[in-house]
């Protein structure tokens, strides 16, 4: 009796851990499952584009999306919402730019090496650069931060690792490095500085 209740005990805690390792890799899939944005995202229903041609080559490298809307006042206005642009002019759209409701630059976003994927995207407020990202290894997500202060870089940061959490940071003052921070153990916490030391 003893030797059968061991058994069923045995089945049990088999059952128990292959369960656990079906489960394990489906969590890793929809971890991984992140596409990379494209660099010309399809235009709403309610926007109106215009076409540009800026280098007399017949063919559009400016595309301008408005949208029709009442403003405070009641009046109805057209508001620009993004701009396309071909800077190479190979028929492919390399940078688009977002602009908020008082048409002011908002997210400008970077195909860099013209896949038609964002590489590197600058974040605006008030029309004031005060975040970069950039997705060096193509995965759809970012690798490298920059923020800024009065237009001034303040701090990077960076994934280094790619497994999706800062371990290194430089943070600089007077247009240089003052200080380096690196996570040694891939806790998230800072682990090691080293300061700069300017020379004169």
């Amino acid at each position: 009796m003893s030797k059968w209740v061991l058994g069923l005990a045995l089945v049990g805690l088999c059952g128990c851990v292959s369960d656990k390792s079906a489960k394990k890799p489906e969590a890793t899939k929809a971890e991984e499952q992140v596409a990379p944005e494209p660099i010309r995202p399809p235009p709403a229903a309610n926007e109106k584009v215009t076409e540009k041609d800026t280098n007399s080559d017949e063919k559009p490298d400016v595309w301008v999306y408005a949208v029709e809307e009442r403003g405070a006042d009641g009046e109805s206005r057209v508001r620009m919402v993004r701009k396309e642009l071909d800077i190479n002019w190979d028929g492919r759209v390399d940078i688009t730019t977002t602009y908020d409701a008082r048409e002011e630059r908002e997210r400008e976003a970077m195909d860099l090496d013209f896949d038609g994927k964002v590489d590197s995207v600058y974040f605006y407020e008030k029309g004031v650069n005060v975040r970069r990202e950039r997705d060096l290894n193509g995965d759809g997500k970012p690798d490298v931060w920059a923020y800024y202060e009065k237009g001034k870089l303040a701090r990077k940061e960076r994934d280094s690792n790619g497994d999706g959490r800062v371990d290194y940071w430089e943070y600089w003052e007077n247009n240089q490095v003052d200080r380096i921070g690196e996570d040694l153990d891939g806790d998230g916490n800072v682990d090691k500085w080293s300061r700069n030391t300017p020379t004169e």
